[in-house]
């Protein structure tokens, strides 16, 4: 029997809570069964984890997987935990030293082939492991300059699972390409910012092509901008008031 933990963040609005996510291995019929009220695109990380663990080079335990996230009370969402739930495999399969991964937290998902992509809310995620007295945080290269903006914590930016094996087994460190130079931030495809399309990357020249321009809103001037701002950074925005109040 193989166990091993480490940590990941579920964001609950803006709030993050630091969840420890746990795998145990078992002799048995070849399972992988996540438990402790994930989302469906949290239950789908079995399959991306799988693939992700494979393609970096590792072998996939062939017994009873179980993979518990703690608190259970609590709602967790999004494929961020896939790099915490990968790594606590590789810990309980005793590819990497499951001592070593205890006391780490971990936010990023994983694509198929093993690099590790962003996700949102890694500022709160960050924010609330400091609070909860971790040290040290691992989250995808393109969003270490954001993690390192909390002070006290020692964060570790990667592109790859194979990278992050590697750093944690005291291997060399395999050279990964950088994600395309140009090529957009996942996060924000799709978004639009009057003056921003050039500077962002995502729409270029035919940004002006588009029919909806924010400044064809009369007045409402700092709410405009406070969405501008959410969705030039891929920021959060708290609205309140009943609909129509046109408070923000």
């Amino acid at each position: 029997m193989g166990f091993a933990r480490t940590c990941a963040v579920a964001l609950v609005g803006v709030e993050g809570v630091v969840v420890e996510v746990q795998a145990d291995l078992e002799p048995g019929v070849a399972a992988f069964t996540l438990v402790g009220l994930p989302d469906k695109s949290l239950t789908e990380s079995r399959d991306r984890v799988r693939a992700a663990v494979v393609n970096s080079g590792g072998q996939w335990p062939q017994k009873k997987l179980t993979v518990g996230l703690s608190p259970a009370s609590v709602p967790k969402a999004g494929s961020g935990f896939d790099l915490a739930v990968a790594c606590a495999v590789l810990g309980a399969a005793e590819r990497i030293d499951p001592r070593v991964l205890a006391d780490i937290v971990m936010i990023g998902e994983l694509g198929l082939d093993g690099r590790v992509r962003p996700v949102r809310g890694i500022l709160p995620a960050v924010l609330a492991a400091a609070d909860a007295g971790c040290e040290q945080v691992v989250v995808p290269e393109c969003a270490a300059a954001e993690a390192s903006l909390v002070p006290g914590v020692s964060v570790l930016g990667v592109r790859s699972l194979r990278q992050l094996i590697a750093v944690l087994t005291d291997e060399p460190v395999p050279d990964e390409a950088p994600d395309e130079e140009g090529r957009p931030d996942p996060l924000l495809a799709g978004l639009r910012v009057p003056g921003a399309g050039a500077a962002t990357g995502v729409h270029g020249a035919g940004a002006a092509q588009h029919d909806h321009d924010l400044a064809d809103v009369v007045g409402q001037l700092s709410a405009r901008t406070a969405v501008e701002v959410a969705a030039a950074g891929g920021h959060h925005l708290f609205l309140e008031g009943p609909p129509g109040a046109g408070t923000h």
